[in-house]
């Protein structure tokens, strides 16, 4: 009663002891997974709000570009309003960080062609060895070679000598799929080599064809965030769906756990019930048979 536990120790059933003692650790452990993808989650929502903000901005950039077709429009002034869009740019991806982890901000110390991985289930196998499932943000689809519109999994690249290949925005490789005359980008990198490089700007003199590359370079940059923002979505509703399995999972091994160990209270209280009523109708008895004691005593003490 005071546990509330029919097997507390394995002297009380050594085969459901070993089970429930095992199943509790496994229980701890998911619990732990249940945290992590609660971690996970907000990483990747951080992420992928990132991504959508920048894609809000890219496309209002393009728009300004385009604007740029007419000839009447001032291109000075349109090019300060893109620069403002620019280093808006700049700050959404240096601000989707979330407990120290920024998932759109390439730097050094990252592998780009490493996925990003989160714990995602705990498995005990058949052998009773355990393991940690993980889920994955895919790394880059190449890793040698130039690099490709797909290798850009990051909004911006800042690696130290490197040419900025693995961001959207850093990246040369969209101007050159759009067969532009120029390596245009939309930001520099920080860090990296921008030799050859020329971001996106206008002036008085901008040509129609020069704008033509850009719109061109600009519309693939935002067919590969639309991309990324596609795979953090998949992400995320892959981490809903198995904290949603973790929780059940939890559950059921704590209800399967109780089923094989804890004691059957109302079975228990019935008993015990039954016993302070034995104990009360002796007691009883008792007091009876000693008052029958006590007046036959003075009965003959009359005498």
């Amino acid at each position: 009663m005071s546990s509330g536990l029919r097997v507390q120790t394995v002297q009380d059933d050594a085969t459901y002891w070993k089970i429930s003692t095992s199943t509790r650790t496994d229980i701890g452990a998911i619990s732990a997974v249940q945290d992590a993808l609660g971690l996970a989650a907000s990483t990747v929502n951080t992420a992928s709000t990132g991504v959508e903000s920048a894609v809000s901005v890219v496309t209002q950039i393009r728009s300004k570009l385009v604007s740029a077709y007419e000839t009447s429009v001032d291109k000075t002034k349109l090019n300060d309003e893109i620069a403002q869009l620019k280093e808006q740019l700049r700050g959404i991806g240096e601000s989707a960080t979330f407990n120290g982890v920024n998932w759109t901000v390439l730097r050094d110390g990252v592998d780009p062609t490493k996925p990003h991985q989160v714990p995602g289930s705990f498995i005990r196998n058949a052998n009773g060895t355990v393991s940690i499932g993980m889920l994955n943000y895919e790394g880059v689809t190449s890793t040698s070679g130039s690099a490709v519109p797909a290798d850009a999994r990051y909004l911006i690249d800042d690696q130290s000598g490197g040419s900025g290949g693995y961001g959207v925005l850093t990246s040369t490789a969209f101007a050159t799929a759009a067969g532009s005359a120029k390596n245009y980008v939309l930001l520099s990198s920080k860090s990296g080599n921008t030799s050859g490089q020329v971001e996106i700007s206008l002036d008085a003199n901008t040509t129609r064809g020069a704008i033509t590359d850009m719109v061109n370079t600009v519309t693939g940059m935002l067919k590969q965030l639309n991309t990324i923002g596609s795979a953090f979505g998949s992400l995320e509703s892959r981490i809903s769906l198995q904290t949603e399995f973790a929780k059940n999972l939890n559950d059921s091994l704590t209800t399967g756990v109780g089923k094989l160990v804890d004691a059957n209270m109302e079975q228990q209280s019935s008993r015990v019930m039954a016993l302070q009523a034995q104990v009360q109708l002796g007691l009883q008895g008792l007091s009876i048979a000693n008052a029958s004691y006590n007046t036959a005593l003075q009965l003959f003490r009359n005498l």
